[in-house]
């Protein structure tokens, strides 16, 4: 489990959803039904990071703050921070002049920090320092003169927000079949960057591609793919060899929750679905099942994983066995001005670290 938070209890485990009891028949297959757990699954570091800091800036301010964009990409967890005092917008324009907002994890241009500042907002910027990351990598290549081949979903608020560090030097690269129509002003000045949660396959063809196309094309300083989606797609792997079907718990606009479905279908699965809630679960999919493989996307509360545990073991899913690719246990430091409580006391885990 990749849940991280040293914090006080959070309200995001809580209330639990209710389940239909016998919603799910238990009908024989040819074989002992199980569940495989994949791990890591769930909240990685920069989505705890994010959601903790609409929830500290709730406390510290009041009701409401802010949030441009969703903080995350998970249904459940935007709608519990509502339920809170969060108040998600689309743009800096439709919050009041002087009122707190949060940057979402996905991060933002430098465009919409200046409209926010220009309104008299206090900004409390929760990107993902992973995606921080490479917008200074996108600045650094553009202040050399390089031409940025952004690898990334076209609209993706990731894109955009990296996009937007320097537009006059960057040019979206959406897929390896998109490389065969690239132009390009200089070959010999060209570099690659990506969205943090693509598929890690995927991306490496399109770098290949890219390379066969411009054999002098320069490599970001470190793997911008972040180290959350690769261990979820590494973790998702080993359980799909051995599952009929795999359940990915996660949202349809959460990038790499999607994609965990595409690599579990491209490395055995027989099929795979996501799923928000476990109530989308359908009996259809269970239909000579054996063996579930179970994941969630790196911005999904475990409270959700265990409802689906908690359906399929009333369909006779009970056994349940972890497949642990990797350990996480990394905490990024909290944007400055939540590092303190009202009190004045430093928060335990204001500077990040490594969870205990």
């Amino acid at each position: 489990m990749t849940d991280l938070r040293d914090a006080p209890a959070i309200g995001l485990g809580m209330p639990r959803l209710r389940r239909i009891a016998g919603r799910l028949a238990d009908l024989p297959v040819a074989g002992e039904k199980r569940v495989l757990l994949a791990a890591p699954r769930g909240y990685c570091a920069g989505v705890d990071r994010a959601v903790v800091a609409v929830e500290k800036a709730l406390e510290h301010y009041g009701a409401p703050v802010y949030v441009r964009k969703q903080i995350v990409h998970n249904v459940h967890v935007v709608d519990q921070l509502e339920a809170q005092g969060a108040v998600f917008v689309e743009e800096v324009d439709e919050v009041p002049s002087g009122a707190h907002i949060v940057f979402s994890a996905h991060g933002v241009s430098p465009a919409v920090v200046d409209a926010a500042a220009d309104r008299g907002l206090l900004a409390i910027d929760a990107t993902c320092p992973l995606v921080t990351k490479v917008h200074r990598e996108a600045v650094r290549f553009a202040r050399d003169d390089y031409e940025i081949l952004l690898i990334g979903h076209e609209g993706h608020e990731e894109v955009e927000g990296t996009a937007g560090e320097a537009p006059d030097h960057v040019t979206l690269v959406t897929s390896p079949e998109a490389v065969d129509d690239l132009v390009v002003a200089d070959p010999d000045k060209v570099v690659w960057l990506s969205q943090t949660t693509l598929s890690v396959d995927e991306t490496m063809e399109t770098v290949r591609r890219l390379r066969e196309r411009f054999p002098k094309l320069q490599d970001p300083p470190s793997d911008d793919i972040c180290y959350a989606t690769q261990n979820r797609q590494v973790a998702i792997k080993k359980v799909a060899q051995d599952a009929d079907l795999v359940i990915v718990v996660g949202s349809a606009n959460s990038s790499n929750s999607v994609r965990l479905v595409e690599v579990a279908l491209e490395y055995g699965a027989k099929a795979a679905y996501r799923v928000d809630y476990a109530h989308e679960i359908q009996q259809a999919w269970l239909d000579g099942v054996v063996t579930v493989g179970v994941t969630s996307g790196a911005s999904v509360p475990e409270v959700l994983v265990d409802e689906v545990l908690e359906e399929l073991s009333g369909a006779g899913y009970g056994a349940v066995q972890e497949v642990k690719t990797a350990e996480e246990d990394l905490m990024f430091s909290l944007p400055k001005e939540l590092r303190k409580d009202l009190a004045g006391t430093t928060d335990p885990r204001a500077l990040g670290g490594r969870r205990p």
